[in-house]
């Protein structure tokens, strides 16, 4: 089929970046100099591994360093080079660069309560709606780029979960241990032309899991 065929049938895989050497456990977000950890080159190796045999034809990834070193290894598999696309950033938090959890992290401190007041936006960080407009952009994108064949897009949990529960028409707001959206792990999105038909899950890299959590890790 031609690349102009509205029956056509185009794959886009968008992937979660693997584990970050993060060894003061600060919410990273958007700073940059976080790079995946030996354990994360695993992963995304292995994920290279599993798609080795199909039909990529492009592959894009967030500007971040673990998003594109997750790339890397599936884009030299297929002989292509990483594009970069910003709309496959991570969600804006106002936490970013601090420890966080109840115990001794930036829960801790009353003064930063009032950030938590609207978990339905959410108050403390990029509004859901505006990480679906992004990302669903950047997913049509990639069908763009790929129609016909299959495309692999390197982002990260809340954007990825933001838009498969928008386009499984669930609410946006949710409790984040439930993200079906481990390290490594594909959210496949299949389209028939341009209107999306089926969505999968798949976690190539399970067995490499820290404690070996697939669902909501």
């Amino acid at each position: 089929m031609s690349s102009s065929d509205p029956r056509e049938l185009t794959v886009v895989h968008v992937m979660r970046h693997g584990e970050v050497e993060n060894p003061s456990g600060v919410l990273y977000g958007r700073l940059p100099g976080y790079h995946l950890s030996e354990l994360g080159r695993r992963m995304a190796e292995r994920v290279a591994d599993h798609l080795a045999d199909r039909d990529v034809t492009h592959v894009v990834a967030s500007p971040l360093e673990r998003a594109q070193e997750t790339a890397e290894p599936i884009a030299k598999a297929h002989g292509l080079q990483v594009a970069s696309d910003a709309r496959l950033l991570e969600a804006e938090n106002i936490f970013q660069g601090k420890p966080f959890g109840v115990g001794d992290g930036a829960l801790r401190h009353p003064g930063n309560w009032r950030h938590l007041r609207n978990p339905f936006r959410p108050s403390w960080g990029e509004p859901y709606v505006d990480q679906v407009v992004r990302m669903r952009a950047a997913l049509d994108a990639a069908r763009a780029a790929a129609a016909g064949h299959e495309a692999v897009c390197v982002s990260h949990q809340l954007p990825i979960w933001t838009l498969r529960s928008h386009v499984e028409r669930r609410r946006l707001w949710h409790d984040p241990r439930k993200r079906q959206c481990s390290l490594a792990s594909l959210t496949s999105f299949t389209f028939h032309g341009e209107e999306i038909v089926a969505i999968s899950y798949s976690e190539p890299a399970r067995d490499l899991l820290p404690g070996r959590q697939g669902f909501g890790a």
